[in-house]
């Protein structure tokens, strides 16, 4: 037990500090031009479709003068590194059988990276279990493929009804590029969502593995819906205090039913809510 405690506390010290590898920020066209800046969406039919479907890009507005409550900065953090410290340990068997059942259903790589839009907008390496084909198109949303159903895996299939895909950005947590409880990461090229999330300033704390928008609906929401729930949770988490710890609880608790099959994961849509 002594020893489970050191390295806890060894770990949590370099969890602290980013792994460089983990951030898109070495290089300067690595690094998202907006990050740090508040921005609005422009419509342009002219440009190419985005990954949310529409054309146009984002424009800058102004800088982002977020400050971080204490909770949000300190106790938070140190709730992220000790669950997720611990639910690496504990889950290692779980990764090792599901990692095994991936790769023999379809050879390749068990874990694939995406970039995905942070804290402030920085760009950082999301890491997920593989559910779908090697020749799946990358930083393609499953509502923007065709026929979607033709690239999940059987592995693919079960563990993505079960969010066990999600389960290697427990890492990510450790790290410090995500939270246990926040807005659900969006891809580098989601400019209307990010954009619609700055409207609420959802994009001011970190992405979470699970989030307010999370349990009330995922993909069956429009992505303006998804924006407005993530800046209701925000607005809690910005007071700080007792209001904060409510609704971390409150995400915490709704979305422990999703282990057992989630029927608001919508392949090849979004939106769907709305459409029924």
């Amino acid at each position: 037990m002594i020893i489970l405690w050191i390295v806890l506390v060894i770990l949590t010290a370099l969890a602290i500090i980013k792994k460089p590898g983990s951030v898109y920020k070495n290089k300067p066209e690595e690094k998202n031009p907006m990050e740090g800046k508040k921005v609005r969406f422009v419509s342009n039919p002219s440009e190419p479709a985005n990954a949310d479907g529409v054309c146009g890009h984002l424009e800058a507005v102004c800088d982002n003068e977020h400050k971080a409550s204490f909770y949000e900065k300190f106790v938070k953090r140190l709730t992220d590194i000790i669950l997720s410290f611990f639910a690496l340990v504990l889950l290692s068997p779980v990764f090792f059988f599901i990692s095994l059942w991936i790769y023999i259903d379809d050879p390749g790589p068990v874990l694939f990276t995406q970039k995905r839009i942070g804290r402030d907008k920085q760009y950082f390496k999301l890491h997920k279990l593989r559910s779908m084909k090697m020749s799946t198109p990358h930083d393609v949303p499953t509502h923007q493929l065709s026929n979607p159903e033709q690239y999940i895996t059987k592995a693919g299939r079960f563990i993505r009804s079960h969010s066990l895909d999600e389960l290697p950005q427990i890492w990510d947590i450790f790290v410090g590029n995500m939270s246990i409880i926040g807005p659900r990461p969006g891809l580098w090229n989601q400019d209307l969502l990010t954009a619609c999330r700055d409207e609420y300033d959802a994009n001011d704390i970190k992405p979470g593995l699970t989030g307010w928008a999370q349990i009330n609906g995922r993909d069956e929401l429009e992505i303006t819906v998804k924006a407005k729930l993530d800046g209701e949770y925000t607005a809690e988490l910005m007071k700080g205090g007792w209001c904060a710890v409510k609704m971390d609880v409150m995400c915490f608790i709704g979305s422990l039913h999703v282990f057992n099959g989630d029927k608001s994961v919508v392949e090849g849509g979004t939106g769907e809510m709305k459409k029924n």
